[in-house]
């Protein structure tokens, strides 16, 4: 089991196993990590230390919320990621077809792929342990619910299906986003979710 590495009096030290962090009576406002973790977080943010030290666990509400520009530069990454990899298995695919005219056919023929691929991709990415595509994390955001939390793989695909929406109204329902004091498109606002940021910056 990872240690926690505990700031005391605004220095790091540690890491501690989870018998001296009882010895160390630690507070619901402590900042701690583990080396797996991408920053600190308040003691009572970890579960298995509210169970442990016995507090109560507090959903701390959203403060950041990704601006539409940073989420589409994400989609960008991520469509160029999964294209790149369209690329990949078109050109392994091309090598066994001999004829000019079918090498053609074939590498176009999964061009309507790739968004479907996006989009599974997304459902998962979204409702895995990092809460975002590789653009997503690339850029610093994470899909939650509307207290924070992660999202299920159930809400991860409403949202994701319902994006759907969006493009059938020419992107007015992406747009919507930028009258949303959260920045929620429609797709949000039906799934729930919301995309934010860790810290403003």
């Amino acid at each position: 089991m990872e240690g926690y590495i505990v700031v005391v009096k605004g220095k790091p030290e540690g890491p501690y196993t989870m018998d001296q962090l009882k010895e160390l009576r630690i507070k619901p406002g402590t900042f701690v990590k583990t080396a797996g973790m991408d920053d600190y977080k308040e003691a009572h943010e970890i579960p298995e230390l509210c169970e442990l030290l016995g507090m109560k666990t507090q959903v701390r509400r959203p403060q950041y919320f990704a601006s539409l520009d940073v989420r589409l530069l994400a989609i960008i990454v991520d469509y160029f990621l999964v294209f790149a990899i369209y690329c990949v298995i078109a050109t392994v695919t091309v090598l066994f077809i001999n004829e000019k005219e079918a090498r053609i056919i074939a590498a176009l023929s999964g061009l309507g792929i790739i968004p479907i691929a996006k989009m599974i991709y997304s459902i998962v990415a979204e409702a895995s342990k990092k809460q975002g595509t590789y653009g997503k994390v690339l850029m610093g955001l994470k899909v939650t619910d509307e207290a924070g939390l992660p999202i299920t793989i159930g809400r991860s695909a409403v949202r994701n299906l319902s994006k759907l929406i969006c493009v059938a109204t020419l992107g007015l329902g992406y747009a919507y986003g930028f009258f949303d004091k959260r920045q929620q498109g429609i797709h949000d606002k039906i799934a729930g979710t919301l995309v934010i940021k860790d810290r403003l910056l």
